[in-house]
């Protein structure tokens, strides 16, 4: 079943942000986000005013999706509304009292409003301000169709992100993953699709076939994927905003989807060709296939940096599996991970700054990070088996899935995760039924 998402169309007003310099108001509130505790700073955030019951709920819901995206980051808490002083009505007619919100503890406040134009569409504004500097540090106006409200809660929610924290936000996004549902023996995985906090969740195909590993295009809405049909592996393009996919090829040694470049105009893959796995990249405007690796060991889930320069790889040559960083050519392969157990599933952040992986020891499964030039490794989080990292947009969150033991030998749950970059603040992902293989899209277009 193909469902194509809406896509948004909005215009965008910056309102009275000339008040005061930027950097001024910023140098009352910012959050550090780089320390690994972080004391949540208190943050109240109004119902949005409004006239009409159309207009009463979406003002009523948009507060709490902002609340519940910033709350999810481990860096805000949300005042209860209960101890509010001043009432909407009263902050819409003469703007806020500071003094009632300082009484409450809060550092930072949200207000809003919701109209309709006279086309019928509506419009959002929303301001933020500095509490004990009495200032207005962000204030922008949105009119769009009425279906994409939701949409226009992520876009602020990163506003908010954004100008409290120094760093982009990573609300507007998605994360497509497997869909696992029937027994251990005959599981059925689908292709499926979500906002990132859970929401607008829908199928991309329809389990006849075995999907595995999808992977989003860096700047475009299309997802690679790789698929079994009539029992061969086969790699398709899934393009979301059409709901058309389009058969890439048939890799007969490929176990892996392959990867994009970070202009979109490659991929890259590992291949097995006469029981040997090497890396390969395919040119998507000509489909030319060049070969990068020809090591005896097995060379396999490759990962470009967002330059486009580097690839990291896991491959046992060296007698165990671990990560390995070369040339976007294939040139001056360098081992980068030397610890005991099996490295593996390397992504690199869209910062540039770390590689995540999947580490084996002992039994037990960890999600880690590692610097590109193997310096600096931490493991955030481990379980039972713990796998396939992908980063936020922003290169501050990771998620991954998670498999738990059920209450008999064969039954067991795979759910999705989210951790923050530090190992503190794991949030699991509601799904309708068992999730694997999340890849988070960039930021929606």
């Amino acid at each position: 079943m193909n469902i194509i998402r809406t896509s948004l169309a909005c215009t965008l007003i910056i309102i009275c942000c000339a008040l005061v310099p930027l950097h001024a108001a910023m140098a009352q509130l910012k959050v550090t986000v780089t320390d690994a505790v972080v004391e949540p700073v208190p943050i109240a955030i109004t119902m949005f005013y409004s006239e009409t019951p159309a207009q009463n709920t979406i003002g009523q819901r948009m507060p709490e999706i902002i609340k519940s995206n910033l709350q999810r980051t481990g860096l805000f808490e949300a005042v209860n509304s209960n101890a509010f002083i001043q009432t909407v009505q009263s902050i819409h007619q003469d703007g806020p009292r500071f003094a009632d919100w300082r009484a409450i503890n809060a550092e930072a406040l949200v207000t809003g409003t919701v109209t309709t134009t006279p086309q019928g569409e509506t419009r959002v504004e929303f301001r933020l301000w500095d509490v004990f500097g009495e200032r207005q540090l962000s204030g922008m106006a949105y009119t769009t169709t009425n279906e994409n409200w939701r949409r226009i809660t992520h876009i602020i929610s990163d506003e908010i992100y954004k100008r409290l924290t120094g760093e982009d936000g990573y609300f507007d996004s998605r994360i497509v993953y497997i869909a696992e549902s029937g027994p251990a023996t005959s599981r059925i995985k689908r292709l499926a699709i979500m906002d990132q906090d859970g929401a607008n969740h829908y199928y991309l195909t329809d389990g006849k076939d075995l999907v595995l590993t999808p992977r989003f295009s860096p700047n475009q809405q299309k997802i690679a994927y790789l698929a079994y049909y009539n029992n061969r592996p086969r790699v398709y393009i899934y393009d979301i905003n059409t709901g058309k996919q389009n058969v890439l090829g048939d890799f007969p040694g490929m176990t892996f989807s392959p990867r994009f470049s970070p202009d979109g105009n490659r991929v890259i893959m590992s291949m097995s060709q006469n029981g040997n796995s090497d890396v390969y990249v395919m040119d998507l405007r000509t489909r030319r296939v060049s070969r990068l690796t020809t090591h005896s060991g097995i060379d396999t889930a490759p990962s470009y940096s967002p330059d486009g320069k580097y690839i990291v790889f896991e491959s046992d040559r060296g007698g165990t599996q671990q990560l390995y960083v070369m040339k976007a050519d294939g040139s001056d392969q360098q081992r980068i991970t030397f610890g005991k157990g099996r490295y593996a599933t390397p992504v690199w952040s869209p910062r540039g700054d770390l590689i995540a992986f999947t580490r084996l020891y002992n039994g037990q499964f960890y999600v880690g990070v590692v610097r590109p030039n193997g310096d600096g490794e931490r493991l955030i989080t481990s379980g039972y088996h713990v796998e396939g990292p992908t980063w936020s947009p922003n290169g501050r969150v990771l998620a991954y899935f998670k498999e738990t033991k059920g209450t008999s030998r064969s039954s067991k749950t795979a759910n999705l995760y989210t951790i923050d970059l530090t190992g503190y603040n794991e949030r699991k992902i509601a799904t309708p039924a068992d999730a694997s293989d999340p890849a988070w899209s960039p930021l929606n277009p």
